[in-house]
């Protein structure tokens, strides 16, 4: 770690988190003429981007700018200029000039052409060289330093370093292993800013049915619609399952409709529940209808049949089998693994002949096929998500420039802000786009007001 900063220095831009968002930040206000000092808590930059997308590094992603921004919610709205100012052409320029190409894959994610998420942060390490930031690791910031509503610097275990603008990229809850342990919502609240409620974004459920999801731990779904109720799983109604997606980016919930959110993909058992991609997809609106009564999901394991086609082909199997048993009948329409809890769970007999079977019998099968239900407990702790939801209040924020309403020379980016979408390298793209634009205009108000009075005082 170099040398604590002089008071002299107090005109500088001050980048409190070494991330995504801040890199950018750092790198983005040296470029336009600041002197910027980086800290990072950890011993190093990018520990969030060196294990996100399963250390491969979903940059960003191909869809159009619209349907990028409905992926954030109603909250989107508040990215519409950042992502106007700063995009995914810029990034993927950006990264080129490093010798980073880039690919798209299912669902217009954007990774890599190396898979190498370390050639993202090893990009990022030498623009900071190139534009002469500061980067100090093993720095932990403990707050803001505020003087009649105008920052003066950054608070640290190792003392004050002084500045002129502060740009927060703290991150959020998620992943604490990679520093981001929610230093950033105590310091803006210490400071007033409101920070609203934190919840689990991307994140596995866990149900009631534990011993039941347990005995089909490991098995992986595809294909599958997962639903979620505002119900407990007793009383939903199979109708109520709609016939396409709905949710945050797809077509909307109808007010007061039972139905939460509805997914098409690939999803898991696992020992206390249920995850994988739509599992995580439909879990903050899981986690945000749980604060308001019981909630539970069915998972429709043969979605591209009607309920009428499966009742006809169960009966043609069952039927023309002779004495085929229960049990093997089901081999061909469900996973190894999943077939002994599932025979549990319809009452029939493992080894009953399948021509023996009668209509009340198929309509048990038939009803667990197309509606296997959990109630839903809860989610994981919040460290365990991919992505915090809430944070520093947006209406706190200008969403022109990232800069507080609140404290003159404050900025943010990130995901420290009431900032989140659905997995597909979206949320990174928000940490760069915000970590630009707040870069600039930090760097922008230092040069405009020249001298900082605390440096006529050293």
């Amino acid at each position: 770690m170099g040398a604590l900063a002089k008071d002299g220095e107090a005109s500088r831009v001050v980048v409190v988190g070494a991330g995504a968002g801040g890199m950018m930040a750092a790198g983005r206000a040296a470029e336009a003429g600041a002197a910027v000092l980086l800290l990072e808590k950890t011993d190093g930059p990018g520990k969030k981007i060196l294990v996100s997308g399963k250390s491969r590094c979903n940059l960003t992603n191909s869809r159009e700018l619209g349907d990028f921004l409905s992926m954030f919610g109603p909250n989107g709205r508040f990215l519409h200029g950042v992502f106007h100012r700063y995009f995914r052409e810029d990034l993927l320029a950006f990264l080129g000039r490093y010798g980073v190409r880039t690919k798209i894959e299912r669902g217009g994610r954007i990774f890599p052409v190396s898979d190498d998420a370390a050639d993202v942060v090893n990009a990022f390490r030498r623009h900071l060289e190139e534009q002469g930031v500061e980067l100090l690791t093993g720095v932990r910031a403990t707050g803001i330093a505020v003087r009649d509503g105008r920052v003066q610097g950054v608070e640290t275990e190792q003392g004050l370093f002084p500045a002129r603008a502060v740009i927060l990229a703290t991150g959020g809850v998620t992943w604490p292993a990679t520093g981001s342990t929610g230093d950033g919502y105590r310091m803006a609240a210490a400071i007033g800013h409101s920070v609203t409620k934190l919840r689990p974004a991307l994140v596995p459920l866990v149900v009631e049915e534990i011993g039941v999801a347990k005995s089909m731990q490991g098995v992986s779904l595809r294909n599958v619609r997962l639903t979620a109720f505002r119900s407990r799983a007793a009383d939903v109604d199979p109708v109520w399952t709609p016939f396409r997606e709905i949710g945050r980016g797809l077509q909307a919930v109808r007010r007061g409709s039972p139905v939460i959110e509805s997914r098409m993909g690939e999803m898991l058992f696992t020992h206390f529940g249920i995850g994988g991609p739509i599992t995580l997809l439909i879990s903050l609106a899981v986690v945000d209808a749980l604060a308001g009564g019981p909630v539970s999901v069915s998972i429709d394991l043969k979605p591209a049949l009607s309920p009428e086609e499966l009742r006809a082909r169960l009966q043609r199997d069952f039927d023309g089998s002779g004495k085929r048993i229960f049990r093997n009948h089901l081999a061909g329409l469900l996973p190894h693994k999943m077939i002994d809890p599932f025979v549990e769970m319809t009452g029939i007999p493992p080894d009953h002949p399948g021509h023996q079977i009668g209509a009340a019998q198929r309509e048990r099968v038939l009803a667990l096929l197309k509606s296997l239900r959990f109630n839903i407990r809860g989610p994981l702790p919040i460290s365990s998500a991919i992505v915090t939801a809430g944070g520093v209040a947006l209406g706190e924020i200008d969403p022109r420039n990232m800069a507080s309403r609140i404290i003159e020379g404050l900025f943010f980016c990130g995901e420290v802000m009431d900032l989140d979408a659905d997995t597909g390298g979206y949320n990174l793209q928000a940490a760069f786009s915000t970590g630009y634009v707040a870069g600039e205009a930090a760097a922008e108000m230092v040069r405009s007001e020249g001298t900082h009075p605390a440096d006529e005082k050293a």
